[in-house]
């Protein structure tokens, strides 16, 4: 149409226009949240949130983070499809992926469009599947689209898109457009088919990890206990309970063997004589693998997630022991946290990222004796700017925890 041509409707027109639209079936775009934002969640007892700022205040500047992250990161990828801009070429990952779908499932009830981001993520998803397993996703993509370097999975992306899928079901229910709930099961049971090793019953690094110096090798970072909880109850799969079993295990084994001290976890572990240790530097990316690098920054968020969540206190003393080393590291100042450290406790970063400081305010929630800490956690991650796609997801996700604002399947 010419932006001069004039257009009228007829009174008539209007009113079937009208109830068109009031006859679009309930789960089909528009359902209404059931469990809209904000959530206040009831976490696991002695537990603390920030006490500096009112729930409201909270909850407003979740709110805010959500709408900058959106209007930064969440993009059109063709008709009927969105994707998360991991970088400024227009690339993108499978894990920033899930973390868009993870964000607008929660947003849902604050953000009136969550519903129809969701979908058109799940759309990309759909798209993109991965050459070993066609209900996992394709791990990277470029800014035409198209699968580039190697069309596998990665293990953190596959899990945060059968989480949001789960949790997507109880918020819009699974009778609309798409089946949520079943897509969850297909992408948890790929998850079990190809991401875990049987064997072992550990999380590989993807599925195409099988061989070579891979087969064996996991990354702490996927390791989201609570997810799997989730996984084991959607689809009554007792192999999950294997695994969880399997990764508390390590996570204390790792905790007990090399860092006594300060509770760190590589970025990377390797099984080498029938024990799991740290990677050698440069296992697969950097050599930061041996070290609390860009990937394990996510741990206080993930694996305290769980203890919150479900009470479960198998991984506590290694919060604990984190909690207690980083206060007296950075002289409880948020603002002293460097992007990187050696398990010993040796700073091998220089830089202030979000991605590293924002997580421990979640780890900070294990107890009241962390209540300063996480205080001062929360008003610097609340009062930032924005950094990039992954220091401001890893701020946003850690600010949904500390605002007592995650919820479960």
């Amino acid at each position: 149409m010419s932006k001069n041509k004039k257009f009228s409707f007829s009174s008539k027109a209007v009113m079937l226009c009208c109830l068109a639209f009031l006859m679009v079936p309930a789960g089909f775009a528009f359902a209404s949240p059931n469990k809209p934002f904000p959530q206040h969640t009831t976490y696991t007892s002695g537990t603390i949130k920030p006490s500096n700022a009112t729930q409201s205040t909270m909850d407003n500047a979740v709110k805010s983070k959500w709408d900058s992250w959106k209007a930064a990161y969440l993009k059109p990828a063709g008709t009927g499809k969105y994707y998360v801009k991991y970088q400024s070429n227009g690339n993108t990952v499978s894990e920033a992926h899930g973390y868009g779908m993870l964000a607008s499932v929660m947003m849902a009830g604050h953000d009136s469009s969550a519903q129809s981001y969701f979908d058109g993520l799940y759309k990309y998803y759909q798209a993109h599947p991965s050459n070993n397993n066609p209900y996992l996703m394709a791990w990277k993509q470029n800014s035409s689209f198209q699968n580039i370097e190697g069309a596998n999975s990665a293990t953190d992306g596959d899990m945060d898109i059968a989480y949001s899928l789960l949790l997507a079901d109880k918020q819009w229910g699974s009778s609309g457009s798409i089946n949520y709930l079943q897509a969850g099961k297909n992408i948890i049971n790929a998850i079990m088919q190809s991401d875990v090793d049987q064997s072992r019953w550990t999380l590989r690094l993807g599925d195409w990890a099988t061989s070579g110096k891979y087969d064996g090798a996991t990354r702490p970072s996927d390791f989201m206990l609570q997810h799997m909880k989730a996984f084991q109850q959607a689809t009554g799969d007792n192999k999950w309970n294997n695994v969880i079993d399997k990764t508390y295990t390590i996570i204390n084994s790792l905790h007990t063997g090399y860092s006594s001290s300060t509770g760190l976890l590589p970025d990377f572990v390797v099984l080498s004589g029938g024990v799991y240790k740290p990677a050698p530097e440069g296992f697969l990316e950097a050599a930061s693998d041996a070290y609390y690098g860009y990937n394990s920054c996510r741990i206080p968020w993930r694996i305290t997630t769980d203890y919150l969540m479900t009470g479960d206190n198998r991984a506590l003393t290694q919060l604990n022991q984190m909690n207690t080393w980083i206060k007296g590291k950075v002289s409880s100042n948020p603002s002293n946290v460097k992007d990187g450290y050696k398990l010993n406790g040796t700073a091998t970063g220089s830089y202030d990222s979000g991605a590293f400081y924002a997580p421990f305010g979640v780890s900070a929630m294990t107890s009241s004796s962390n209540q300063s800490w996480l205080n001062a956690v929360w008003n610097k991650a609340a009062n930032s700017s924005n950094e990039g796609y992954y220091e401001d997801s890893i701020k946003f996700f850690s600010m949904m925890v500390m605002s007592g604002n995650w919820w479960a399947y």
